[in-house]
């Protein structure tokens, strides 16, 4: 590679690091915990993706390709052997388990629309629901969960009303930063496939629609114009992925992959407003 192409990486690298960085000082994690955390991440990819043969990398190979000593690779491979996997299970499971209320016939009534559950009971209740979308986390840990974000909101009489479709967890909250990276990580995946891919392959979807020159006075307007055509387009993209899941019976069949799409509003807060 050559010095001017890395000059080009490492430019974007800066700009794919400002909102990250701007994360981590509000949260108040330093440069020095921010370059170990960078350092785990070069091993840990360099390790899993650039082994030869199938196998994962060894260690002289990682140390070449990430400049850090065999030492330090080392005891960076220890702490990853050692380390719990980020677990997603709660917000896939409570996100499948709004999907099925929604989608479920089971759970809508006459016209479409998603039932008010009783939390238990002989009719469909919220306990079969979690049971049969939310694995193995308990139902009354699911229910308190949903309405602590506000997706599900409990009636007089104790029946649960569903508020939304998605899985949001409340800002600033352990699992609204992990959905946050788990976010950003879908994207740059999206970006590192479309750049390395084989020149006969297709792109994998990846657009922005922007406009610099929109008054600022008018940024209200347009989210709330997202808020309704975006979630319009991803309840149909919901809807189609669901389609297309093959039945819980028949799973093993079938090989699966994970697949979707996200939309994020893009708007500069730092340009100077209207006088």
């Amino acid at each position: 590679m050559s010095q001017n192409n890395k000059s080009t990486i490492l430019k974007a690298f800066r700009l794919l690091l400002q909102p990250v960085v701007r994360i981590l000082v509000r949260s108040g994690v330093t440069w020095k915990e921010a370059a170990e955390a960078c350092k785990t991440t070069y091993v840990e990819v360099a390790s899993r993706e650039f082994g030869l043969h199938g196998r994962p990398t060894n260690m002289s190979r990682v140390a070449i390709m990430t400049g850090l000593g065999r030492r330090d690779v080392s005891r960076i491979r220890k702490l990853l052997d050692a380390e719990q996997p980020v677990d997603f299970g709660r917000i896939n499971n409570a996100t499948r388990l709004l999907t099925g209320w929604h989608l479920d016939v089971d759970y809508l009534d006459e016209s479409g629309q998603p039932k008010e559950l009783p939390f238990a009971g002989t009719e469909p209740g919220f306990t079969a629901l979690a049971r049969k979308y939310a694995g193995d986390i308990a139902p009354i840990t699911m229910s308190r969960e949903l309405q602590r974000v506000g997706a599900v909101l409990e009636l007089d009489d104790g029946r649960l009303r569903v508020l939304k479709r998605f899985y949001m967890p409340l800002t600033i909250d352990a699992d609204a930063v992990l959905r946050g990276g788990s976010v950003l990580k879908d994207l740059g995946n999206t970006i590192d496939y479309n750049l390395m891919r084989d020149v006969d392959a297709l792109t994998r979807f990846e657009g922005r629609a922007t406009n610099a020159n929109v008054r600022s006075v008018d940024a209200v307007q347009f989210r709330a114009f997202l808020e309704e055509e975006g979630q319009s387009f991803l309840e149909r993209v919901d809807e189609w992925l669901a389609r297309h899941e093959p039945p819980v019976d028949t799973k093993r069949r079938y090989k699966t992959t994970r697949l979707g799409v996200g939309i994020y509003q893009i708007q500069d807060d730092d340009q100077k407003p209207d006088k």
